[in-house]
């Protein structure tokens, strides 16, 4: 008959990093990080290399009072206009996501509607 004996436990064994293994791992979380920076700072100037037309650096604005919403700003400086289109045209230049605008903000008013500003 044989006699079946069983390993005695293993102990667990602890990571340890060394100097060097720290900077390589702060290199590699880094690399992301600084890689998408570079990206923004080389994708920031697409708007005008686009070949959009530009009012000469020049626009007229409006300064956001209270009670004032991108709706009533854009029925003030174009009556005439389908207020959606105003209020997707001064989001769009003002670069407002959600619409949300503060008293005293100044809003570049695109150049099509500047000419009948309040």
């Amino acid at each position: 008959m044989s006699s079946i004996t069983f390993a005695a436990p293993v102990p667990a064994t602890r990571l340890r990093i060394t100097a060097r293994g720290r900077r390589v791992l702060a290199a590699l979380v880094a690399l992301p990080v600084a890689a998408g920076i570079a990206f923004a700072a080389l994708s920031g100037g697409s708007a005008l290399a686009a070949g959009e037309h530009t009012a000469g650096g020049a626009f007229a604005t409006v300064t956001v009072q209270p009670g004032d919403t991108l709706w009533s700003i854009a029925g003030e400086i174009a009556p005439d206009a389908d207020p959606r289109d105003v209020v997707a045209d001064i989001s769009q230049l003002n670069m407002i996501g959600g619409g949300v605008i503060e008293v005293g903000q100044h809003l570049a008013i695109p150049a099509q509607y500047s000419a009948t500003q309040r």
